[in-house]
């Protein structure tokens, strides 16, 4: 099962940046997750209303052009949009579908670092979200949450650490909540897991030349539970074309939907 993810930073744009032709190159994909897509499902591009003939969820937000979700699969399943938090689901930021006893989440955290107002709702989403984590683990199921965490774990995760440790991205009580993540309710970093290197990451600004000199941050995540992931067999981050500010992160489970 090939799972892919990626923040397209409006789905518009991506399209014409060549996305919807590197997902043809891209297969054979199993599930493709997409966050910040801009869009309601009607103004979606032809080509990525369906690619490859694929099954299509879309949860956008209510404030037109901001966030919102998507997820393609080849296998039909049944969706749910949102996570029972009214602030939140109304920003379009969650997405499951549910393969008999697997689910995949695109998932889209907010960012804090337009101002303290942002801030602080990205601190509410996190208490949120936490408690339906863990409902998640006791449900049984195998997870993989896919998406834009805004979050750096490590300091390998980011390039310039000690310069960001008062940004938004890279906050304590940030990296404390991903931690609990991992080690209180047992999700595995599945990319890390595979590939220890350093420099490897998935967004980069657009100002200066971030891009090119790889000056960037690992906030773009495969996270599941133990099962499924101890099944990641290859993980990449595909670099040589850009469609948008972050880069798509795939990895190969050794499982079938």
């Amino acid at each position: 099962m090939r799972v892919i993810s990626l923040n397209v930073n409006g789905l518009r744009a991506a399209e014409r940046k060549g996305f919807a032709r590197w997902l043809a190159r891209a297969e054979p994909w199993d599930v493709v997750c997409v966050q910040e897509i801009r869009c309601l499902p009607d103004d979606v591009p032809k080509s990525l209303a369906r690619p490859r003939g694929s099954h299509a969820a879309f949860h956008p937000a209510q404030r037109k052009g901001y966030a919102g979700v998507a997820l393609y699969s080849k296998v039909a399943a049944p969706v749910r949009a949102g996570f029972g938090n009214a602030e939140f689901d109304a920003e379009g930021r969650y997405l499951q579908a549910d393969f008999r006893d697997l689910s995949i989440v695109s998932l889209y955290l907010p960012s804090g670092s337009s101002g303290e107002h942002r801030q602080a709702s990205k601190f509410r989403f996190l208490d949120a979200f936490l408690p339906h984590l863990a409902g998640l683990v006791q449900s049984g199921r195998e997870v993989i949450l896919c998406g834009d965490l805004n979050i750096a774990h490590q300091p390998i995760d980011l390039r310039n650490w000690r310069s960001n440790q008062k940004n938004s991205g890279f906050l304590p009580e940030e990296r404390a909540w991903l931690t609990r993540v991992f080690d209180e309710l047992g999700f595995v970093d599945v990319f890390r897991r595979l590939d220890p290197r350093p420099d490897q990451y998935t967004w980069w600004s657009n100002r200066g030349q971030a891009w090119e000199k790889n000056v960037g941050w690992r906030i773009d995540y495969q996270i599941a539970t133990p099962g499924i992931a101890a099944t990641a067999r290859r993980a990449a981050i595909y670099k040589r074309s850009r469609f948008s500010d972050h880069a798509p992160l795939t990895i190969d489970y050794d499982v079938t939907l």
